[in-house]
């Protein structure tokens, strides 16, 4: 089996509950492991005409947090309820992000093509038309290998690979640091001053223990990663962002990532890649630019 990926476009309630409640019945008659993440009223109605009947009801509120984070947790599912196969709703919450948050949510769809690809899941993704903006219901259409749609059941034309996808995210300027950036330059495998260095700003702008600890063991796993791949000199910027601190690690290395580094959950803890994708688990946001003037990681954590 492999996956089905359907982005299914309503109309109203009535609209919703004419297509979820059947594809959820489907996968308790196929007796798969069946999931609806959905957004308030829907997932109230759903659960008015289901009931309860073996169906894992989740309020996309508290589930569609962070975009890894989301992955992996799906990822979760679909693995302890092997050999079964998985049947899933699942409706974000479009509306409570900003520009750059939504870019990284409209990545996560096309993700999901990539990492659950081979599993044994039939998921169905509902776009509201009478309420979404109309940016992300056209990007449902270019993430979506199926689609469903007035007049059209099926596969979807518009559909995108998702390391094209992953590359068009990407290929907007680079936002420029704010003159009041701080910088510490990056010179030596001691890291221990770059951890103070952080720690200090993190309390100094309020960022709470666990948030304050999980900013510095980012930074430290990138400056680690610019150490021993990059090209001096090599450097950490940090700045308040709003309701965020912004930590930036740039060298002079030229390299071409994929658009899917650091995004994909790695097997165990030796496989390349395990380290950028710890690093987007511990951040809020994570922006990875790469070319002729170097590489920069961006990161961001909520105050």
């Amino acid at each position: 089996m492999t996956l089905e990926h359907r982005a299914f476009m309503y109309d109203g309630a009535d609209d919703f509950l004419s297509v979820a409640v059947p594809h959820l019945r489907s996968g308790l008659e196929r007796d798969d492991a069946v999931v609806a993440v959905a957004r308030e009223p829907n997932l109230t109605a759903l659960r008015d005409v289901l009931g309860d009947k073996e169906i894992a009801y989740v309020d996309s509120a508290g589930f569609y947090e962070h975009p890894v984070r989301t992955l992996r947790d799906y990822q979760t599912i679909v693995r302890v309820s092997a050999p079964r196969g998985v049947c899933a709703l699942a409706e974000p919450v479009w509306d409570r992000w900003d520009e750059r948050q939504t870019l990284e949510w409209l990545r996560y769809e096309s993700l999901i093509n990539v990492v659950f690809g081979e599993a044994d899941a039939r998921a169905l993704c509902p776009y509201d038309t009478r309420t979404l903006p109309p940016r992300v219901l056209a990007e449902a259409r270019r993430t979506h290998p199926l689609l469903l749609a007035p007049g059209h059941d099926g596969a979807n034309a518009e559909y995108t690979d998702p390391v094209d996808f992953g590359a068009g995210c990407d290929r907007g300027p680079r936002a420029d640091r704010p003159h009041d950036a701080e910088y510490l330059p990056i010179n030596g495998a001691d890291l221990h001053r770059l951890r103070s260095f952080v720690a200090e700003r993190s309390a100094r702008h309020g960022l709470g223990d666990q948030a304050a600890q999980n900013l510095v063991t980012a930074v430290n796993e990138v400056a680690a990663n610019a150490l021993q791949h990059g090209t001096p000199p090599i450097g950490l910027w940090t700045w308040r962002d709003g309701d965020g601190l912004v930590c930036e690690v740039a060298d002079h290395g030229f390299w071409r990532p994929s658009p899917l580094t650091g995004f994909i959950p790695p097997e165990s803890a030796l496989q390349s890649g395990f380290g950028l994708w710890t690093v987007r688990l511990l951040v809020d946001l994570m922006d990875l630019r790469a070319g002729w003037d170097g590489t920069f990681v961006r990161l961001l954590k909520k105050i």
